[in-house]
């Protein structure tokens, strides 16, 4: 029995149109797009005292998702567990500090795509948002926005490209890599001088 490992490569196709800064175009556009959405979506909440005072338009949300209407219809919440999870939200009134935080997460991350800083990890929470207004039943434009969110997360390398993830990438590294900030520096050390005697 052999212990070869066997590696599975991506398409070069799938390898340039995620990895090369050549593309790098396309995804400007998709995150200039998706980071325009996130801005206007926070900015619009900003204003409004029912999300950054009382909570009490995400209170509502979260009331009619939590319903559940008499068969055959079906109730917003498919999942038990996250009703639960929003009626325990609900009960504590959490919706008053979680409203902020919707606020603030719309505009940072609609801030960080259109900048081009830290694009995979902007994407991410901005898809995992968009993953939880689709589970609490508001279908909208969230789908689409999950779908490039994914997009960038796979394009994290060059999406950034023209943007500061051309400067903070290199700088900055990754977990598994440290960028120029982070190298450790040897520094030489002189060499001990010998005796004559």
């Amino acid at each position: 029995m052999s212990n070869k490992v066997v590696e599975i490569t991506d398409p070069p196709f799938a390898n340039r149109l995620f990895g090369s800064p050549a593309w790098s175009w396309l995804w400007l556009v998709v995150r200039v797009y998706v980071g325009y959405t996130w801005i206007t979506s926070g900015l619009g909440k900003l204003s409004n005292p029912g999300w950054v005072q009382t909570g009490a338009i995400l209170k509502g949300f979260w009331q009619n998702a939590v319903q559940v209407p008499a068969p055959p219809a079906k109730p917003l919440i498919v999942y038990d567990w996250y009703r639960s999870f929003i009626e325990f939200l609900l009960n504590g009134g959490h919706y008053v500090w979680f409203s902020k935080l919707v606020v603030a997460g719309e505009l940072l991350v609609g801030v960080a795509l259109i900048l081009g800083a830290f694009v995979g990890i902007a994407a991410f929470v901005g898809g995992f948002m968009n993953w939880n207004f689709m589970m609490a039943g508001s279908a909208s434009i969230n789908p689409v926005l999950f779908a490039l969110s994914i997009l960038l997360i796979l394009a994290w390398k060059n999406a950034g490209w023209f943007g500061l993830d051309r400067w903070l990438l290199p700088a900055l590294g990754t977990p598994w890599r440290p960028g120029r900030v982070f190298e450790k520096q040897v520094i030489p050390q002189p060499e001990p001088s010998g005796s004559n005697a």
